[in-house]
């Protein structure tokens, strides 16, 4: 079932028109692939726009977890676009290895950047947005042992749901709390959306569709619409384009409380931000989906 934090009493009576995810790091013990799975069926858009790290390359070359689920992922992917649905890809961090491939792969469009049209008519730059990570561009390293960190955050706070929850009560998202409480992530995360919003308007575009930084958000930034699809670890979460083109951010499982909700609100662009270079791709993605084979080179 999908959620919506401020669910409008009109949103029923749309269209779903685009979905935007991210960030369902396949791979990863903690991706919620059954519930990312249930989503995707529940749904045929004109367009799905898969905005990196659906794959989760690192913890693949550790070690090799592909459950049967997965193929079922990509199977329904392979399916709404056989009915239909166009389906683009911007590689991330995670799953950069996609990057070598062409343009176009079969059914799925891929590249670094994409330009979205909404049916309203604004323009809309897809990005992953790992381009504008200092440390993964500056200090992987620092970013590798982040994600560790991370991920054992996650493992603690499934250990504390499973032993403390109360029957009937919403689950704790240890991570988000610890980022909505840490000065320095928070001032990282501030900086990202600047850095994103000034790409955005670089490219003569109204707003911004990226993950990521596993946060979902809406936010007006100096005019720039700046939109954060959330990712399928903790959140699990999307950003909806409706068939009048408006945009909301809706949770899967209705049991999570999120300690962030998404909210709309105005923040102030830094304008010193200096805009990063583009990074253009070249080429198209084969039909790596069916049997996983572009999966198989991480394994070497």
């Amino acid at each position: 079932m999908i959620v919506s934090e401020e669910r409008e009493s009109t949103t029923a009576c749309r269209e779903i028109r685009t979905i935007f995810v991210s960030d369902v790091h396949l791979g990863c013990m903690h991706s919620r692939a059954e519930e990312f799975l249930a989503f995707l069926k529940a749904h045929k858009p004109e367009s799905l726009y898969l905005v990196g790290d659906l794959i989760d390359g690192w913890k693949l070359r550790k070690k090799w977890r592909w459950p049967e689920s997965y193929n079922a992922i990509l199977d329904r992917v392979e399916e709404l676009s056989a009915s239909g649905t166009e389906v683009f890809y911007t590689p991330g961090n995670h799953d950069n290895f996609l990057r070598d491939f062409g343009k176009r792969f079969g059914f799925v469009t891929l590249s670094d950047e994409f330009v979205h049209i909404t049916a309203d008519g604004r323009r809309f730059l897809i990005i992953h947005g790992d381009q504008f990570d200092k440390f993964e561009t500056g200090a992987q390293w620092l970013s590798v042992l982040g994600s560790f960190a991370y991920d054992i955050l996650l493992t603690a706070n499934t250990l504390f749901n499973r032993v403390f929850r109360r029957k009937g009560q919403a689950k704790f998202a240890l991570s988000s709390a610890i980022k909505s409480r840490v000065k320095q992530l928070m001032r990282f995360i501030s900086d990202f959306e600047q850095k994103l919003a000034s790409h955005a308007r670089k490219r003569l575009c109204e707003g911004i569709i990226c993950g990521h930084i596993h946060a979902p958000n809406i936010l007006d930034i100096d005019g720039i619409n700046y939109c954060n699809t959330g990712d399928w670890v903790e959140h699990c979460t999307a950003l909806i384009e409706y068939s009048d083109g408006a945009l909301e951010i809706v949770y899967f499982d209705q049991n999570i409380a999120p300690v962030n909700k998404p909210t709309v609100k105005t923040r102030t662009a830094d304008q010193g931000v200096r805009p990063q270079v583009e990074v253009e791709m070249s080429g198209l993605l084969s039909r790596f989906w069916k049997r996983c084979h572009p999966l198989r080179l991480i394994r070497r």
